[in-house]
């Protein structure tokens, strides 16, 4: 099964926070199904910045992870083949072109998106995007 790694879920490998252990296991796991829009390498180096000026992480630390992002991601899908599909995900489901890239990637290339935006598994829930997402959070999210 081809994954689809959102920020959400890739930040987890790196920071020891809630569903971390989760996302580890894909790593483990599930090391050679995982792939993403190229614009992770952006958000998740922002969310690494973010995090250094509140403190939370190192310098060293955010430095390391956009390299680290590219080998444990092995297809990185241009955001500008799926941006068209990502705005008519986004229109139909009120919520934000940028987590709606992932929606898009996984559609595009007949995967499933693990997140573990909260929000963003609420949008989808009885919308025929629901086959789309997995929850990171839930028992049995790759079943």
């Amino acid at each position: 099964m081809i994954l689809v790694i959102d920020a959400s879920v890739a930040m987890k490998w790196f920071v020891r926070e809630n569903l971390h252990e989760q996302a580890l296991l894909l790593l483990s796991d599930h090391a050679d199904d995982l792939q993403a829009p190229d614009f992770i390498l952006t958000e998740v180096t922002n969310i690494a910045w973010k995090k250094v000026l509140r403190n939370e992480i190192s310098q060293e630390q955010a430095r390391v992870i956009p390299t680290d992002l590219r080998r444990y991601i092995l297809s990185f899908h241009p955001s500008a083949d799926l941006v068209d599909g990502a705005l008519d995900i986004a229109l139909s489901l009120h919520h934000p072109v940028y987590d709606c890239l992932y929606i898009a990637c996984a559609e595009a290339i007949g995967g499933v998106l693990i997140t573990a935006d909260k929000k963003l598994h609420k949008a989808i829930e009885g919308t025929g995007f629901e086959r789309l997402v997995r929850y990171l959070g839930d028992p049995g999210f790759l079943a």
